[in-house]
């Protein structure tokens, strides 16, 4: 039996992060991960680029139970704080779209950056790790058994993160961990997740495979303006991926193809200068022509504007400015970028990331039931909590 202070089960983003910090305080610190290398979804983040945090990070963003909960970690803890964190070690970043940060070269750039710390600050990380129980003594202490050396702790974090992506070895063992000490855990769904389709919508937009288009996706309760992409299999893109965690099977969601224009008015004034045009030459100025020839049947799409009533411009609008769809449900795990629901954040100190009544049991990162918008607000979410736990553990 090997005793130490600190034991945090997860090498991801939040588990390493807590692992840093707890380690310049002088704290002991084991990490414990099941797979053969750290920091798989750190690698894999952002096409490869780490979208590492984004500069607009608002409580508002994020999902929740207890909405105010995410409030005290994020003001703790910052974009910029990780901001200088990667200057300080010379990775290079740029901003894309809606404050997005990600490295110039490879997502490796990160995740180097926190073993070296780690190392830096003698935390030592154990890989291939299979965990059998977890027991808890009657000094408040824990004791972990496993496939390897079974560890004593005084401080026991749980960073295992979430479902999402089973491939990247994503488990409910978090989840597990709080049952058996009597937590709460809110039903699991995948978000940030592309959207399928009903067959016979899946048939009609299947041509359209491959074509992004800047679209306002709303339901009643939110809406995203981004990119949203025709796939073979649905709907994917930022927009959709955005608007998959507000939504709710059985739910339309409604899509502005044309966000920018008042279509109905463009119709008419165009009529009146160009009359003898084709509605489906005005359109293909604003959308590709594959998604005027799928909304539009062929007859009234190469109509010249002064054969069309202004009441049929209404109609023409609201198919591609209120266009209404249903979706069949979502691609699940295996492609979420992050899973919905975890652990009841009313059960933890929003300030130490403790459970309330069961001393020195920590959980951090997406274990719980906090969940980011897309574009580094989930990343966002694993600092400043794996922060707030490092400084007490």
């Amino acid at each position: 039996m090997q005793k130490i202070d600190v034991i945090i089960i997860g090498a991801g983003a939040a588990g390493l992060m807590c692992a840093i910090e707890a380690g310049k305080r002088g704290r002991k610190v084991i990490v414990l991960d099941q797979a053969n290398k750290p920091g798989k979804k750190i690698l894999m983040s952002g096409g490869g680029r780490c979208n590492f945090t984004n500069t607009q990070i608002n409580p508002d963003y994020y999902i929740s139970h207890n909405k105010h909960f995410c409030k005290s970690a994020l003001s703790r803890y910052t974009a910029w704080d990780f901001i200088d964190l990667v200057k300080q070690h010379n990775i290079a970043y740029h901003e894309k779209t809606l404050g997005q940060l990600f490295c110039d070269h490879k997502s490796k750039d990160i995740l180097d950056m926190l073993l070296s710390l780690c190392e830096k600050y003698g935390v030592t990380i154990y890989l291939n790790i299979k965990i059998e129980s977890i027991h808890k003594s009657d000094d408040e202490s824990y004791t972990i058994k496993n496939n390897h050396i079974n560890f004593q702790c005084k401080s026991l974090v749980i960073a295992t993160g979430g479902l999402s992506i089973p491939t990247m070895g994503a488990s409910p063992f978090g989840y597990k961990i709080a049952e058996q000490f009597g937590l709460k855990v809110w039903p699991t769904r995948a978000g940030l997740v592309p959207l399928t389709l009903h067959p016979e919508d899946k048939e009609k937009l299947s041509i359209l495979s491959g074509i992004s288009i800047d679209s306002i996706v709303s339901n009643q309760r939110q809406y995203f303006r981004e990119y949203i992409l025709f796939t073979h299999r649905g709907l994917s893109g930022p927009a959709i991926l955005q608007i998959s965690s507000y939504w709710q099977p059985g739910e339309d969601i409604n899509i502005n193809l044309l966000p920018d224009i008042h279509l109905t008015e463009t119709l008419k004034s165009t009529q009146k200068i160009q009359p003898q045009k084709q509605l489906k030459t005005i359109l293909a100025e604003y959308l590709p022509k594959r998604v005027v020839e799928v909304f539009l049947n062929t007859g009234i799409a190469e109509n010249q504007l002064q054969l069309i009533s202004h009441r049929e411009f209404e109609k023409i609008a609201l198919l591609f400015q209120k266009w209404h769809i249903k979706p069949n449900g979502t691609e699940g795990y295996r492609t979420a970028e992050v899973t919905l629901g975890g652990v009841d954040c009313n059960a933890i100190s929003s300030k130490t990331m403790e459970v309330n009544h069961i001393p020195n049991l920590y959980f951090i990162g997406e274990v719980l039931d906090v969940t980011g918008w897309l574009g580094g607000y989930n990343f966002q979410w694993a600092w400043a909590s794996g922060f707030a736990a490092g400084q007490v553990v």
